[in-house]
Formats: structure tokens, sequence, C-alpha cells
């Protein structure tokens, strides 16, 4: 551990309020004691009033809790960004390598007590999500110093529709993680205007030395959920989708990212949904055929005969 780092730890431990000896300091942060005698020394020299105890019960200790808040976060706030951690971590966040560091900087500097709830809180704390690809970390990176520093990039990216990618430069304005996966909102230069990039279809990617400036209060999140779920208040020609069925079902669906966003009434047993009717067509046969017969369409007409297509077309693919 650098040398900062562990004159830091030390400042840590005895702002714990315990008495603690240069050998105890030494085996805590293995390091020889006598280069604990150095760091107690330049610290005293840089002014950290440090009291050494000599005798049976002595030590080292700081002189009227030196450090005070906001430095020091307490149990409850420790506990938080160390679960908020494994969030991070389980979502593929980009600085996995600092936040290892971050949270086992915080470990250190408990005392005793904070390490021992600590370690209960987070035994029984998990998260379970898709593991990503590694190869994204260093992509992720550099979107994200692309972003805090608003210079262009330059990516091949390949959408889903086309085989081979194309050159783009954007203008990263913001990082959103939704659904599994990492994007970017960023102006394209080659479409002149902003658009979202997934970035585990970005293949290279590199630095350039233009700068930009991101619009001001703009923000990332509600630009791709504005386009991912845009408001339909305003539009003509929506129609209401009414489903029956169990209620554990219904409110499945009325949780789901897309039909819930277009919930218009519920009830005990039912749930009315008010779309566009290309909708129909596209998303909603598939989002709710897996619920078999735990729920039942009372309308669109139009809706039922899109359920009975796309079932014969499943039975008759699979009976070849």
């Amino acid at each position: 551990m650098p040398k900062n780092d562990n004159m830091l730890a030390i400042l840590w431990m005895l702002n714990s309020g315990v008495k603690m000896t240069a050998k105890q300091i030494s085996e805590k942060l293995e390091i020889n004691i006598r280069t604990v005698y150095r760091y107690i020394d330049a610290l005293c020299a840089s002014g950290v009033p440090i009291i050494s105890d000599t005798g049976h019960n002595g030590g080292y200790s700081l002189l009227n809790n030196f450090i005070r808040a906001p430095l020091l976060f307490d149990i409850e706030e420790k506990k938080a960004l160390l679960h908020a951690a494994i969030f991070a971590k389980e979502a593929g966040y980009p600085l996995s390598e600092a936040l290892d560091n971050a949270t086992s900087k915080l470990k250190m500097y408990s005392n005793q007590e904070q390490e021992s709830i600590l370690s209960r809180h987070l035994a029984g704390f998990e998260v379970i999500n898709r593991m990503g690809d590694p190869s994204l970390q260093p992509i992720l990176a550099e979107l994200e110093q692309a972003v805090a520093n608003e210079f262009s990039v330059e990516m091949d990216y390949r959408t889903s529709h086309e085989e081979q990618p194309k050159n783009r430069v954007i203008d990263p304005y913001g990082m959103v993680y939704w659904n599994n996966k990492w994007y970017t909102v960023a102006f394209c230069h080659l479409r002149n205007e902003i658009r979202s990039f997934r970035a585990d279809r970005i293949l290279q990617i590199k630095r350039t030395s233009i700068l930009f400036k991101r619009p001001e209060d703009f923000s990332a999140r509600e630009f791709f959920l504005q386009n991912l779920l845009p408001h339909l208040v305003d539009k003509d020609g929506l129609i209401s989708l009414i489903i029956e069925g169990r209620s554990e079902a219904l409110d499945d669906l009325c949780l789901h990212w897309f039909l819930g966003h277009h919930l218009k009434e519920r009830t005990s047993n039912q749930a009315i949904f008010l779309l566009e009717e290309k909708s129909f067509q596209t998303y909603v046969p598939y989002l709710i055929l897996p619920y078999g017969k735990s729920i039942r369409v009372i309308e669109p007409q139009s809706l039922k005969k899109k359920l009975v297509a796309v079932a014969s077309e499943l039975m008759e693919y699979y009976q070849r």
C-alpha cells in the first residue's frame, strides 16, 4: 500500500478512540514496525495531535477525536455504501478496480465492532445479475471519461440489423444502465442528431481531440426514457387493451416496463391499458402469450386474432 494510504489508515485507526501500539498498527497494515514509527513522526510533524503513552497500557491515541464529520461515516452510512457497491459491481460498473479499493479502505478504516457489524450485514446481502462481458469494461471506462471531460470519441458501431459496423464520431452526453445493458446517449455526427447507442455494440473506441459542450440541463435518463416510452396523452387513435385474470398475473403485467407505462386503470381482476394500434401487432402479443390461461384478453378483437395467428405459427413450426 502507498505511503499516503498507510498514513491515512493510521489516522483512521487512532480516530476509533482505541489506543493502539506500534506493534498492533504494524500487524494490521502488514508493514515494518520501524515504518510505523516514521509515519507517526511524519504525522506529528504535519500537525496531527498524536498522544504517545508509555508503560504497560501505553500506545498511541488522537487528541479529542482529531478527525470529525464529514470525513467520517457512521455505521449506517458505511453499510449503505458497501451495499450500493455490490449493486454497482453486478451492473458492470466501469471503474471496478477503484470501487474495490474504496470498499477495502472503508472496511479497513473501521473499528473492530464496526467491522463485525458490516461483515454480518454483507454476509446475507447479494445481488444476482447476468454476468457482463469483461471486454466491455474498457469501453465503459472510455465513455465515462468522455462524458466527464466532454471530448468526442470515434467508434466502430454495429446496429442490430447491420452485419458490418459503421465508423461514427459521437459526443457522449451521458451513460444509462437499463434492463441489464449499458447505453450512451450521444450526439451522432453521422446522423446529426442525439441518439442512444448500446455499449456492447461498440466494437472499437478511441478518444479524439474534438471538444464539445453538453446542452445545459440535459438529462440522458430523460432522453432515453422519452424515446423508449414516449408520452401518448395527445396522440389520436389510442386503443384500450382490457385484460382479465388472476391477480398475481395482472400485478406482473402492470409492473412490466412497457405495459406498466401505459396502464390506465386497475381493479382486482382487470387491467386496462391505453396503447397505439401498431403495438398490438408488434409488442403486445409476445408479451402476454407466456401468461397462458392465467389471463384473458377482453378487448380489442384484433389482438385476439393476432394471438391465435402467433400461436398457430408456433404450433406449425414445432409440428414440422
